[in-house]
C-alpha cells in the first residue's frame, strides 16, 4: 500500500518542483477599476484570471471627422448651383421653345418610332445573340466557325455602313428569293427594293450589329458559372436542359444583366443613326423641324431630354430585374429606393428624439 502511495504522489510532488523552479513574474499587478487590488487578487496566487471589465457607458460619443470630405462636397456643391444658375438664367437655351415642342405631336410620333425600333431590334439581336453564343459553345467546329465569323464582320465594320448596306442591297440582288438551293424551285419571289424599305434596312442594321455584341456578353455569362456545378448536375442524374434553365442560365443571368441592359441603352441612342435612311425616327424628326424652324439648339434638348428619359426607366428596369436575379448570390436583397428612402426618414426622425432624452 505504502508504494502505491508514493507513486500517485509523485507526479504531484514534481509538479511542485517545477513551479517552484520557475522565476516570478516581473509584470506588475494591474489594478481592477475601483478596488485597489490586482487582476491577480491580493496574493497573486491566480495568474490566469482577469479583473472586471470597465464600464464604458458613461463615456461620451464623439462622431469622426472628416473635414476633407465637407471640403469636397462643398467645392462639388458649388459647380452644380454654378450650372444650375447658368441654365436658369441664360435666356439662349429658350427654355420655352423647349417646351412648346416636348410634347409636340411630330416629336411623340418619332419617339414612337425610336421605341419601336429599339424594341424590336433588342428581341431580334439578344434571340439571336443567343443562338450564336450556344453555337461558340458547341462541340461542332462548323458552328464555331460561323459564329466567329458573324461577330467578327459585324464588330468590325461600323453600323452607319451596315445600314447603308442593307439599304441598298437592291443594287447587289436584283430580287429576293426562298426556295431549293441550287435548283429553280421558287416558293417566294419579291423585289429586294419593295422589301428592304427604310423601317426594314434600319431593323436589320440594328439587328444583327446588336447580335453580333450579344453573343460575346451571353457566351461570358455562360462561361462564368463554375464548371463544376455542372458536373455535380449531371451526376445527379439532372437533364441537360434543366441544367441549362435551372442552374446555369440563373447564374448566368447575374453576369450578363449589367452588360445586356448597358447594350440596350446604347440602342436606343443608336437608334438617332437611321436619321441617313430619312426614317422617321425622334432624331431625324428634331432635325426636320429645326431645319424648317432654325432652332437648332431647342430642339437638340428636347431629343437630349428624351433620350435621358427612356434610359432612365432602362436604369429602373436593370436595378429591380439584378436585384430579382441576386437572390442566390447574396443573403440579403439590397433595398430598393422606396425603402431606402424610408429608411432614411425613419433614421432622422428618431435620432433628434435621442438627441433630447436625458442620459
Amino acid at each position: 500500500m505504502s508504494s502505491a502511495v508514493t507513486k500517485v504522489a509523485q507526479p504531484a510532488e514534481s509538479a511542485k518542483a517545477r513551479q517552484a523552479a520557475e522565476p516570478a513574474s516581473t509584470e506588475p499587478a494591474t489594478n481592477g477599476p475601483g478596488n485597489g487590488q490586482g487582476t491577480n487578487g491580493p496574493s497573486g496566487a491566480n495568474p490566469g484570471s482577469r479583473g472586471a471589465a470597465t464600464d464604458y457607458s458613461g463615456y461620451p460619443l464623439v462622431a469622426a471627422k472628416h473635414p476633407w470630405r465637407w471640403v469636397g462636397t462643398a467645392a462639388v456643391a458649388l459647380g452644380v448651383a454654378a450650372v444650375a444658375w447658368s441654365l436658369a438664367t441664360n435666356p439662349r437655351w429658350e427654355w420655352g421653345v423647349v417646351a412648346q415642342w416636348f410634347t409636340a405631336q411630330s416629336v411623340i410620333n418619332g419617339l414612337l418610332e425610336t421605341l419601336k425600333l429599339t424594341a424590336i431590334s433588342g428581341l431580334l439581336g439578344f434571340a439571336l445573340g443567343f443562338i450564336l453564343a450556344l453555337m461558340r459553345l458547341s462541340a461542332s467546329p462548323l458552328l464555331v466557325s460561323v459564329s466567329w465569323t458573324f461577330s467578327w464582320i459585324f464588330r468590325s465594320t461600323p453600323l452607319l455602313v451596315q445600314m447603308l448596306l442593307w439599304y441598298n442591297l437592291g443594287y447587289l440582288y436584283e430580287k429576293v428569293s426562298l426556295g431549293i438551293p441550287f435548283t429553280d424551285v421558287r416558293f417566294f419571289e419579291v423585289q429586294t427594293t419593295t422589301l428592304i424599305s427604310q423601317f426594314a434596312a434600319a431593323v436589320l442594321g440594328l439587328t444583327l450589329n446588336q447580335a453580333a455584341y450579344s453573343a460575346e456578353i451571353i457566351r461570358g455569362g455562360i462561361l462564368s458559372v463554375d464548371q463544376g456545378q455542372l458536373e455535380a448536375a449531371a451526376a445527379l442524374g439532372i437533364p441537360a436542359w434543366r441544367r441549362s434553365t435551372r442552374i446555369v442560365l440563373p447564374q448566368a443571368m447575374r453576369a450578363i444583366l449589367p452588360t445586356a441592359f448597358n447594350e440596350i441603352i446604347g440602342l436606343v441612342k443608336g437608334t438617332s443613326i437611321v436619321y441617313v435612311l430619312a426614317y422617321s425616327e425622334l432624331f431625324y424628326t428634331v432635325q426636320v423641324i429645326y431645319n424648317r424652324t432654325q432652332q437648332v439648339l431647342p430642339l437638340l434638348l428636347v431629343a437630349t431630354l428624351w433620350y435621358v428619359v427612356i434610359t432612365s426607366v432602362l436604369s429602373v428596369f436593370q436595378y429591380y430585374i439584378e436585384r430579382h436575379y441576386s437572390k442566390g448570390a447574396v443573403r440579403t436583397l439590397p433595398l430598393t429606393p422606396l425603402q431606402k428612402a424610408r429608411k432614411f426618414f425613419a433614421t432622422h426622425a428618431v435620432a433628434p428624439n435621442r438627441a433630447r432624452s436625458p442620459r
